[in-house]
């Protein structure tokens, strides 16, 4: 889909509602304080409605909630009627403009992929979804607990996850874990034997639908206006993925892991220089790109403010979308400024993030089928554990579960004396 940013912001194309035409010339518009509901147009060639709550404090932040999850926008220019909204870390931005007094439209653009997708900004709406405004409804308990496929009928793009929710009343929250990470927080509502959930997280929209009948789940997932694909489920309450620590593994013939990638100032980075000699080492295969990435390490800078480790090293390993190394670093360098990394990220590959070319940049893994993936080295620099994926905050007791596991394995490997 390839579109001209500049004529795109002019037109502001529109994406829905025809009662909401009317343009103004009021130069004097703000964000004013209160609810706001933020709607994606995620169905290309017609309309179908992501919803997101959010909020506008007295002093112009824009909050986005997604369950437990709260994303501050402070990066938010106002130029007459016209508005841009900048995430944190991430790449894409909201080009928008006022057309009436608490409405504002535009679009969200990730300029690296060339993708678009219509928005709205209305102020005082506070329901995610309409349904929720309605009391004309069955009430009715959804179970916890889901064994899930994701395009059943396609054995190339076939996958399997589990649903976790939590139910209030009709609201809705949680999360479909699968074995390269989790969807975040996702929020929404259960009535009448329908299940709406959603979230926006910076940098991902995701819409689920499904329609629920005598324990069983046939739903369609959107991923922005980009992707749509069904998905089918059961209640299964003892269900289990697999093992996240057997999935990636040292292929035959090879009896250590190595890179040798750049960081930001040119500087070659290897896992044979001095600084990671007799230390545990972690490193991350990852991408600024990445919510879950982003979890992982906020994950990790917890662990070493926590531990203050003089024997642990961490290394990101980036697989880049952006279509320059210069746009590529600049992304890193955002996600280091912004969460104040202290380790260094090198930068393994920009312009795509396709998992067969990081397989190749990285031959001794049997493949690379996640971001993030991470790879646990002894003091004697061997692998001894490479996890895959990331499921994190937003899985509850599993995240709990892990981090106990990430604490004790790490205090393990630093108690052994390296050969």
């Amino acid at each position: 889909m390839k579109y001209s940013y500049l004529f795109l912001f002019l037109l502001l194309v529109s994406c829905g509602n025809p009662d909401k035409n009317q343009e103004t010339t009021d130069s004097s518009k703000t964000l004013e304080a209160g609810n706001w509901r933020l709607s994606f147009n995620v169905e290309d060639g017609g309309f179908k409605e992501l919803p997101i709550q959010t909020t506008v404090d007295k002093d112009g932040t824009l909050t986005i909630y997604n369950s437990e999850e709260q994303i501050e926008l402070t990066d938010i220019e106002i130029k007459g009627d016209s508005v841009y909204i900048r995430p944190p870390i991430f790449e894409g931005y909201f080009a928008g403009k006022f057309t009436q007094e608490g409405l504002i439209r535009g679009s969200y653009i990730k300029p690296s992929l060339d993708r678009v997708v219509d928005f709205f900004l209305e102020k005082g709406a506070s329901n995610r979804f309409s349904e929720e405004e309605s009391d004309d409804f069955e009430m009715a308990q959804l179970p916890q607990i889901w064994e899930v496929v994701f395009s059943p009928d396609n054995p190339e793009e076939k996958y399997i996850a589990k649903g976790v929710f939590t139910q209030s009343g009709n609201k809705v929250t949680g999360t479909f874990e699968t074995t390269t990470g989790d969807y975040r927080y996702l929020e929404g509502t259960y009535k009448n034997d329908k299940l709406y959930l959603s979230t926006f997280d910076g940098a991902h929209l995701f819409l689920f639908e499904a329609d629920l009948k005598d324990g069983v789940m046939s739903g369609t997932f959107y991923s922005g206006n980009h992707w749509v694909e069904p998905f089918i489920g059961k209640a299964n309450a003892t269900y289990e993925l697999p093992d996240a620590n057997e999935l990636t593994f040292l292929k035959d013939g090879y009896d250590s892991f190595d890179f040798s990638f750049p960081d930001e100032n040119g500087n070659v980075i290897s896992l044979s220089d001095d600084r990671f000699k007799n230390k545990v080492v972690v490193a991350q295969i990852m991408g600024s790109w990445c919510p879950n990435c982003l979890d992982e390490t906020k994950f990790y800078l917890e662990y070493l403010k926590n531990e203050q480790p003089d024997d642990v090293e961490f290394i990101g390993i980036a697989f880049e979308y952006a279509p320059t190394k210069e746009k590529a670093y600049e992304s890193i360098q955002r996600l280091k400024k912004k969460l104040n990394v202290p380790y260094p990220i090198v930068l393994a590959q920009y312009g795509s993030v396709e998992k067969d070319e990081a397989n190749e940049k990285l031959p001794m893994l049997n493949h690379v089928i996640s971001y993030p993936t991470s790879i646990y080295i002894d003091k004697s620099g061997k692998v001894r554990r490479i996890h895959t994926g990331y499921n994190g905050p937003a899985t509850g007791g599993k995240f709990d579960r892990f981090k106990e596991e990430f604490y004790s394995f790490l205090k393990e490997l630093r108690e052994e004396v390296s050969t």
